[in-house]
């Protein structure tokens, strides 16, 4: 990977894992734009995951598909959209792919699911896990 890439990288790494209003969303102002229809949210996470608690609406594209995902082809550029994983890393490797799909306003949830599901805020359950 040459260098400027990699200085990319974990840069976006850095950013998922801190909590800078320009980077992040809060919880609360999450669920208040999503009462509103916006921003489009996006877990990361397995599959396994994600089945057994994700943000209700949220689509499901693993971080290592983000690079090329044809899910998000129904929607502009330039709309929001909101990424999670468990904590951080794996939400910073998809911006990097959806950045590079030309996305340009994409923000981290703050705290991830973790936080979520510490705040005991909606979760869908898509499958029981045993």
């Amino acid at each position: 990977m040459p260098k400027k890439r990699l200085l990319i990288f974990l840069t976006l790494l850095v950013q998922a894992c801190s909590h800078d209003s320009k980077t992040h969303i809060s919880q609360s102002d999450l669920l208040q734009q999503l009462a509103n229809g916006s921003p489009i949210v996006i877990d990361v996470r397995s599959n396994m995951e994600y089945q057994a608690g994700h943000i209700p609406n949220a689509i499901h594209i693993p971080f290592w598909t983000a690079f090329t995902t044809e899910q998000l082809r129904r929607y502009s550029s330039d709309q929001p959209l909101v990424l999670y994983c468990e904590h951080g890393p794996r939400a910073g490797i998809a911006k990097l792919g959806l950045s590079l799909q030309g996305f340009q306003s994409i923000r981290y949830l703050e705290g991830h699911m973790m936080a979520w599901r510490k705040a005991k805020l909606p979760l869908k359950v898509s499958a029981t896990i045993r």
